[in-house]
């Protein structure tokens, strides 16, 4: 795809025909907004100034209906730029308010420089985004994007080796100057009856938590078909879904060859007060075949409330479950402390023994949020840390990982790492600046025969060692990224901005290994979600 025709499409969906006077969708209870870091941090920056028992932080997206603000509030935070694209096709009757339809492109043309390889890289991507309201209970959106793109060589060699571009599924090789294309879906539909339940059906991301990763669920992966309740009273929110994940590794990119597996989540929110905030997390993976039969949907976890342990003895099932914690405090208005536990193996036995079983199986998050650091508004300071077990989401069956299209389903790096994030963002006006610092250290494989517990794709029967481990095990790698990033919004009412970054990548190991790559690329988008390259 052409840079000329991608905006020759842009140029032609601002001049499309629109009818009847712009609407918001801002009161419509069903409409989801999308996942988005810097989006996240306008809402969370309100929040923990104005805490509400209503409005639960530790699962996205949000729901318009538990924001609980004014449409002057949602103006502030820029808000109308995500609820207010007002282009294109829009009809409605003024007395009824009967039907929304709105029409938004999609745009995404970049280029940069890789000073590793010394050549240029690009990312060209154009698409459309359909949203749709009945009434104030139906949401329907629908949002599609295809493009081509030559990554610097972090991205490039993390495509090389997966065969996926980072959450946007399938790479398919252009030509021989490893220039990939991509196609990318999600939509949905939306339905809130009540006020107090929400059903959607769609192909979309979820993310679970209130730090810039997750140890239970995040958006890095590709889209996945789910089924979502969300029941809200009092101060508690409960959300259950059924998804259905690929696992695509031996399958050269053909669809017919990937294996099913599924999944069962469940997520109970508690506002303890308006500044103590609760979760409770459990999930299980199951794979849609074994090697003796055909396996669907297993419908013993369609329960929406039972705890998926018993459910498994039950049945003489050895499917992959977790459980996980998160933990909010807000304090001094201007604070927000959290943590994050992920228990995928759980023997209080082994774990007083401290003799590194292998089975001990589980992560920690902390971090902390500061707004208006040094009396500056809308300056906002994140500091994070993130610990992972080796062999943390890993199964006997690699077919039942927490994974889905060659990606972790949490955290990426998978498991056996610590990992410290620092991230500082101002925003004055239309511009927004931030800057990001990650280390890691990272314990990876020696051999193709080697398993010290940091892929997660790869069997746990394979294990180098029954005891004796520990997190950093195995080649001792450092990760470090640091990117530094200014955007000018141009156009609110359709969020197109220019965007310019610098980011250093360095990843060098024990046996030698330096690799270091300056990157830098200006863009012109207008597309919300998060496209990660500190992976």
């Amino acid at each position: 795809m052409k840079i000329h025709y991608l905006i020759l499409l842009f140029l032609l969906s601002l001049f499309s025909f629109h009818k009847g006077k712009s609407q918001s969708f801002s009161n419509n209870n069903a409409q989801f907004l999308p996942i988005a870091f810097d989006y996240k941090n306008s809402i969370e920056h309100y929040f923990i100034e104005h805490p509400s028992l209503k409005f639960h932080s530790s699962i996205q997206p949000f729901l318009n209906a538990d924001l609980s603000v004014n449409d002057s509030i949602k103006k502030e935070l820029f808000f109308q730029f995500i609820a207010n694209q007002k282009l294109n096709l829009e009809y409605y009757s003024s007395k009824k308010n009967i039907l929304k339809l709105n029409f938004a492109p999609q745009l995404h043309t970049e280029i940069g420089f890789d000073a590793l390889r010394n050549n240029s890289t690009y990312f060209q991507s154009a698409g459309l985004k359909i949203e749709t309201e009945i009434g104030n209970k139906i949401h329907l959106k629908t949002e599609f994007n295809a493009g081509t793109l030559r990554e610097p060589n972090f991205t490039d060699t993390l495509v090389g080796s997966t065969k996926v571009i980072p959450g946007l599924g399938i790479a398919y090789l252009s030509n021989k100057n490893k220039v990939y294309s991509f196609q990318n879906f999600s939509g949905y539909v939306s339905y809130s009856p009540k006020s107090f339940v929400n059903f959607q059906l769609g192909k979309d991301k979820l993310f679970l938590g209130d730090g810039y990763r997750s140890l239970l669920l995040s958006d890095v992966a590709f889209n996945y078909p789910f089924f979502k309740t969300s029941l809200r009273f009092l101060n508690f929110q409960y959300n259950v879904w059924y998804s259905w994940f690929n696992n695509i590794q031996d399958a050269n990119g053909i669809k017919t060859n990937f294996k099913n597996k599924y999944g069962t989540f469940h997520y109970l929110s508690w506002n303890a007060t308006k500044n103590i905030s609760l979760s409770f997390f459990e999930n299980v993976i199951f794979q849609g075949t074994d090697t003796t039969r055909s396996r669907g949907f297993d419908p013993n976890y369609l329960n929406p409330v039972v705890f998926f342990r018993p459910v498994e003895y039950s049945l003489g099932s050895s499917d992959n479950s977790m459980i996980g914690l998160n933990l909010s405090i807000r304090f001094l208005k201007k604070f927000k402390w959290y943590t994050q536990v992920v228990l995928d193996e759980f023997y209080l036995k082994e774990i007083r023994a401290r003799n590194g079983w292998w089975a001990n199986k589980q992560g920690i998050q902390i971090g902390l949020k500061h707004i208006n650091t040094f009396g500056v508004k809308n300056l906002t300071t994140q500091i994070e840390y993130n610990w992972v077990r080796p062999y943390t989401y890993t199964h006997g069956s690699p077919d039942q990982s927490y994974t889905h299209f060659n990606q972790a389903l949490a955290h990426p790096f998978g498991a056996n790492f610590k990992e410290t994030i620092l991230i500082s963002t101002y925003r004055k006006n239309k511009f927004y600046i931030s800057a990001k610092i990650i280390l890691a250290e990272i314990g990876k494989d020696s051999t193709k025969n080697s398993n010290v517990g940091q892929d997660i794709f790869l069997s746990y029967t394979t294990r180098n060692n029954e005891y004796g481990n520990f997190t950093g095990q195995g080649i001792n790698t450092t990760f470090v990224h640091t990117e530094l990033k200014l955007s000018y919004l141009i156009i609110p009412d359709w969020n197109l901005k220019i965007e310019t970054a610098f980011i250093q990548r360095i990843l060098k190991n024990e046996n030698g290994f330096d690799r270091r790559t300056p990157f830098v690329y200006v863009a012109l988008k207008t597309n919300l979600s998060n496209f990660y390259r500190d992976l």
